[in-house]
């Protein structure tokens, strides 16, 4: 359950589990229950990972689970994941039942049509409930309200009500308690405002850089609204922050449905100009952005990498944190804005880390040629006469109604005696009919080969293939991939009376 607010909370599913096991005689011998978890994904679900682990190892001593309905069993966004589950179950001898659906799990044409409906719609039921929640959010950021996250230093949580009437100041980690109630932010203290306005003369006024800031600020004993000595990083958030001069910003970065986090670039983002009342001055706080950002436009590449290399030639080494940590440095964002990726800055000024990171660089490409060769294989399947389409939400290909395909790029390495090998890793959340491997050539620049393994005689989630492999592996080799497009053209057969 992922609230307790609804028919859903542990209380009520219990119950009525209780009900269906005392109506037919099923005796209950053990609970497995995720309070306050997303169903989105097994990510967190600890309980339920310890289900499917008990089924699976044998340690199971029930023949049946229960579930209140479809949805508790989870939201997946590929129904796929939760017939994948059930089916790990039942394969070990183990029912599973949903108490509070209209059907009976029993493996019937029936049961299996409705049971995937209801999964699609469990589903599909978090992909609105996200689009409408991120809908909303934006709606109160441009009316001025707080979403989330500290207030940061010099500022503080103010609750208000739905008329506007201040109820008071929220302590860290206290939030609202009624939905109608709203957070803005409000300035803080007068000593901490006082504060915040000092670093942004220091800063504008006085040249002084980050670095001089937080050491004077530690020198007098001062700390952050954390309780922790100042460091050139909290003093740049602060300067860089558009909360103090009273904007409400939103959406810099985004994990939506569990998915991976984005950093969003600025069109994206959702903003309300003169949302909080403001402890800088618009001038000021413009003044200190131009500064900041004039470190890296004012610098030609030759300039920027000349001062790298100064630092690795000083330091001895590179990072991140390196960069970041010289006031007479761009950041290190600006430097793979700038060249790429922060790897080819390095290999610029001549750095190489001890841990080869090339491969970074080489995935980053191939994830790049992925829908290309997606594109591909589909003009190939169209062109043979296919029905074929591409599921954008799991990368899936469609093929006449009939199976899944799915894409996976095998990049090459050498090995330290100049082998040349691949590794393969297959998606088990996807479960497609048919993986395509597409092995790269020695410089991963196009494919040199294929690869096409049916669900069935997958063996592992890893596979490693070497130049030459047993027959095992390479009676699934192909030089092309014709032999797909033919399987999978339709033939028509003509009805005799």
């Amino acid at each position: 359950m992922s609230t307790d607010h609804q028919k859903y909370s542990t209380e009520n599913q219990s119950d009525a589990i209780r009900q269906y096991a005392e109506a037919r005689g099923i005796e209950i011998v053990r609970t497995y229950a995720d309070e306050g978890k997303s169903g989105l994904s097994v990510d967190g679900r600890d309980a339920f990972k310890r289900l499917i682990a008990d089924v699976t190892e044998n340690r199971a001593d029930f023949e049946m689970i229960l579930v209140y309905d479809v949805s508790r069993w989870g939201r997946f966004q590929d129904t796929d994941e939760s017939a994948f589950y059930e089916y790990i179950c039942k394969r070990a001898g183990v029912r599973v039942q949903y108490c509070a659906e209209q059907f009976e799990n029993d493996g019937s044409p029936i049961a299996a049509i409705i049971k995937g409906v209801k999964s699609a719609m469990a589903g599909e039921y978090s992909r609105e409930l996200s689009v409408k929640v991120f809908a909303s959010q934006g709606r109160l950021i441009e009316k001025g309200y707080r979403q989330g996250g500290p207030a940061g230093f010099g500022l503080r949580r103010t609750l208000i009500d739905e008329h506007g009437a201040v109820k008071g100041c929220l302590n860290r980690g206290e939030q609202k308690s009624l939905q109608t109630d709203r957070v803005i932010l409000t300035p803080g203290p007068v000593e901490e405002i006082e504060l915040v306005r000092e670093i942004y003369r220091d800063f504008v006024h006085n040249g002084r850089s980050e670095s001089e800031i937080a050491a004077g600020l530690n020198k007098r004993g001062l700390t952050t609204d954390l309780g922790r000595p100042w460091t050139r990083g909290t003093v740049h958030q602060l300067l860089i922050n558009e909360k103090y001069a009273g904007n409400n910003v939103w959406n810099r970065r985004s994990f939506k449905l569990k998915k991976k986090r984005v950093r969003n670039t600025p069109d994206k983002w959702i903003r309300s100009d003169g949302a909080f009342e403001t402890i800088i001055e618009r001038e000021l706080f413009e003044a200190a952005k131009t500064i900041i950002n004039a470190r890296s436009f004012r610098l030609s590449d030759e300039e920027m990498l000349m001062a790298l290399r100064e630092l690795y030639q000083k330091q001895g080494l590179l990072s991140g944190v390196v960069i970041d940590e010289c006031d007479e440095l761009p950041s290190s964002s600006a430097y793979s804005s700038r060249f790429g990726s922060l790897l080819r800055a390095y290999s610029l000024v001549g750095f190489r880390p001890e841990r080869d990171y090339r491969y970074v660089e080489v995935n980053r490409d191939l994830r790049k040629l992925h829908p290309g060769i997606v594109r591909d294989v589909l003009n190939g399947l169209h062109t043979a006469g296919s029905d074929a389409w591409q599921d954008l939400e799991t990368d899936r290909m469609i093929v006449n109604g009939e199976f899944s395909l799915s894409v996976v790029i095998a990049r090459c390495f050498q090995t330290p005696t100049g082998l040349l090998r691949w590794k393969v890793r297959f998606d088990t959340t996807l479960m497609p009919d048919i993986t395509v491997v597409v092995r790269m050539d020695s410089l991963n620049r196009a494919p040199l080969d294929y690869y096409l393994f049916p669900r069935i005689d997958r063996l592992s989630e890893k596979m490693r293939l070497a130049e030459d492999n047993a027959l095992g592996l390479d009676a699934y080799r192909f030089d092309d991939l014709d032999l797909l497009y033919d399987i999978a053209t339709p033939i028509p057969i003509s009805e005799a009376a």
